[in-house]
C-alpha cells in the first residue's frame, strides 16, 4: 500500500544512510521500525496492577463522626482524639 509520511529531514537521511549500510530499503527499514514499535505495545500492557493493602480488622468509624464522606468531619474527628 503507498502513503504520503511526513518526515524529519535529517531524520530521513540518517534513516537512508542505515538503509544502504544495510543494503535494504528505507522501506522495509520503516516496515521493520514500525513492527518493532508496535510489538513492544502489548508488553507494556501486560504490566501486573500492584495489589494494594485491605484492612481486614475490626472496627470502625468513632462514634460522633457526623458524616464519613465529609473531609471536615473526618478532620474533626481525628483532631478530637489527639
Amino acid at each position: 500500500m503507498r502513503t504520503t509520511l511526513d518526515i524529519d529531514d535529517s531524520l530521513l537521511t540518517k534513516a537512508k544512510s542505515v538503509a544502504a549500510k544495510e543494503h535494504t530499503s528505507l522501506t522495509r527499514l520503516i516496515e521493520q521500525g514500525l513492527a518493532m514499535r508496535l510489538s513492544a505495545r502489548p508488553a507494556q500492557a501486560k504490566r501486573r496492577r500492584a495489589a494494594l493493602p485491605v484492612y481486614a480488622g475490626k472496627g470502625g468509624l468513632r462514634a460522633g463522626v457526623a458524616d464519613s464522606l465529609s473531609h471536615r468531619a473526618l478532620l474533626d474527628a481525628a483532631d478530637d482524639s489527639a
